[in-house]
């Protein structure tokens, strides 16, 4: 079982870097994970997914919005016109889509209480560092795992990583600290089981740090519960809860929000390691995490590159299109994802001011790679394409490259210009595949620079 978006209903085949109650066995754990994170069964409104559209002809293909032009109609023609017209995107994304990121409140400090110069078998430094960072109404923090190649000239390029069910489940290392997650029902916070190391298959640390970079990682969990009336649960997003306003409401920002800030907040430890080069850190998220992963670099222009792995809908794929997972599912099992105000546009997702290709706009002139897989329909690879596409010439106006086609590529047939795009064969997960893609679209412009 892959710890991603969880559901995943009957598919056609077709074409297309930034936990549980001890003594727990793996399964036991991941029954206790899936109780927590909606499944097909636990997703109120997800049994009718079989009525889920797979025919291309019956997508809707409404246009996507032009993100060169203005909310007056006016046309986008110079990038100093496109640094406001970035602003109003923003704007938009923030009301009807992700909600408002509270600006940061106050410093941010750390503690590094591990810094092991022999790690994995002398290949690494293994760092991990507590961020704590305020809030309106106590102090956060997250645990973030850092390693760095031995052997490598300092400073490095470091891609971070986003993930699900702790740090100790990227490695099997004994040294990395235990995460505590939401587990159960109702869900409590209790710490992981010694067997949940190295249990996430989709990090190869080993092969990022002979490539030269450097791996760093956070926990979602850390940051915000994973479960509707979460914000009400001691998460971001309830410290930032205004004193007389008992619930999330109209542009509110939502769980994929909160796990944004915290790439943010790792980020502002990155910049203070003088073994990391702060001009070249990744950020990389898998499933709802590659949504977290395009919404933290569209906000924080201190990414240097964007790696969103199975975003689906609410990430790169077009809400207006009626295929696959659609607004109207989303709406009944994960709406605390988003903000309040974008269940307005249920059944009526063309109305949206705004859509995917803008959010990928909103990275440019910063590298972008975004990926589908080939039983992954649900997660509409094809319209992951079409919205990278529509982000092009933002790209050839800031001087930079698009995919430079629109025509879909065959199965494992990458594009790696500016904008990276590849389909797979295989399912909805985190794949060796997907990391020689991006290592290599890593080595193309973080070590080119």
């Amino acid at each position: 079982m892959r710890l991603g978006d969880g559901f995943r209903p009957p598919q056609k085949r077709s074409i297309l870097f930034l936990v549980v109650c001890g003594g727990l066995s793996v399964g036991a754990f991941l029954v206790a994970l899936a109780a927590v994170r909606p499944s097909a069964s636990a997703a109120p409104g997800l049994g009718q997914a079989s009525a889920a559209n797979y025919d291309e002809s019956k997508a809707g293909n409404i246009p996507l919005p032009d993100p060169l032009v203005f909310n007056n109609g006016k046309r986008v023609r110079t990038p100093a016109q496109w640094k406001k017209r970035r602003e109003e995107i923003l704007k938009l994304y923030q009301q009807d889509v992700y909600g408002v990121t509270p600006k940061r409140h106050g410093r941010v400090h750390y503690q590094v209480f591990d810094d092991s110069r022999d790690a994995l078998g002398g290949k690494a430094i293994r760092k991990q560092v507590t961020i704590y960072f305020p809030t309106p109404k106590a102090e956060a923090h997250e645990d973030l795992l850092m390693y760095l190649p031995a052997n490598a000239p300092r400073p490095v390029p470091v891609i971070l990583a986003i993930n699900f069910g702790g740090n100790q489940t990227v490695d099997a290392d004994p040294g990395i600290k235990l995460a505590i997650v939401w587990t159960g029902k109702p869900p409590t916070r209790r710490k992981a089981p010694e067997s949940s190391r190295g249990h996430d298959k989709g990090f190869d640390v080993e092969k990022i740090l002979a490539r030269g970079y450097g791996f760093a990682t956070i926990c979602y969990q850390d940051i915000e519960p994973d479960f509707q009336d979460g914000y009400s649960q001691g998460g971001l997003r309830e410290m930032f809860m205004p004193p007389h306003q008992p619930e999330p409401t109209g542009d509110y920002w939502g769980a994929i929000g909160a796990w944004a800030y915290g790439m943010s907040r790792a980020m502002d430890y990155l910049q203070k390691d003088k073994d990391v080069d702060a001009h070249r850190v990744a950020i990389m998220g898998h499933s709802r995490l590659g949504k977290t992963a395009l919404w933290a670099g569209a906000q924080d222009k201190r990414f240097a590159m964007v790696l969103a792995n199975c975003s689906g809908r609410g990430g790169a794929s077009p809400w207006r299109r009626n295929y696959g997972e659609t607004l109207a599912s989303m709406s009944k099992a994960f709406p605390y994802w988003f903000c309040p105000n974008l269940m307005n546009y249920v059944g009526e997702a063309g109305k949206l001011p705004v859509d995917s290709d803008e959010l990928i706009a909103l990275i440019a002139p910063r590298p972008v790679y975004i990926t589908g897989a080939q039983d992954d329909q649900w997660a509409d690879p094809h319209g992951m394409f079409l919205a990278a596409v529509a982000a092009g010439p933002v790209y050839k106006l800031l001087g930079a490259e698009g995919l430079e086609t629109d025509q879909m590529p065959g199965i494992n047939q990458p594009i790696a210009h500016t904008i990276g795009f590849h389909v797979r064969d295989g399912k909805h997960a985190v794949t060796a595949y997907d990391w020689d893609q991006y290592l290599a679209f890593a080595d193309a412009h973080l070590k080119a620079r």
